[in-house]
């Protein structure tokens, strides 16, 4: 019974091992909801059964150098127009509502315009004063997005679900 119970535990702990990463933030692109050193629960299985949504916090590969990984909004989705004027973002056409967005983290001078490739996706820190992200190293290729982050776990004060 107990060489049951702890083969059992053995392939439970490999599942969540193979579907869930628990990762550290370093700096402050993802503020004021995400800040530097938080502790944060990645679900790694989740584009495998569904699909990327724009709003989702993801972990990806940075594509200057996909040994490191990045933490970013996804903001345009394949096919998608995107347009930002004076900081304000617009998706074919619509203002696009970011209330993750603090006030002062708008970058005011921040223009671009451009559609997202196919099998592609852009992506912007919530801080946009402090983030490189699509403005700075383009799209993302889809094979590049990690996963998608789910909830911080650290520091207590501030456990919860990501939005």
């Amino acid at each position: 019974m107990i060489v049951a119970g702890s083969k059992a535990l053995i392939v439970i702990s490999l599942a969540w091992g193979l579907a869930f990463n628990f990762s550290e933030v370093r700096g402050s692109s993802m503020e004021p909801g995400i800040h530097d050193r938080d502790r944060i629960l990645v679900d790694q299985v989740s584009y495998i059964f569904g699909s990327v949504q724009r709003g989702d916090v993801v972990i990806l590969r940075y594509p200057l150098d996909p040994s490191l990984d990045y933490i970013k909004r996804v903001i345009g989705l394949p096919g998608d127009e995107v347009v930002i004027q004076r900081g304000q973002v617009y998706i074919n056409g619509e203002h696009l509502d970011e209330p993750y967005v603090a006030a002062a983290a708008i970058d005011p001078w921040s223009s671009m315009h451009t559609v997202v490739r196919p099998g592609h996706y852009f992506v912007l820190g919530d801080n946009r004063r402090r983030s490189s992200d699509s403005r700075e190293f383009g799209q993302v290729p889809a094979e590049y997005l990690r996963g998608k982050v789910r909830a911080r776990l650290w520091p207590l004060g501030r456990v919860g679900l990501i939005d």
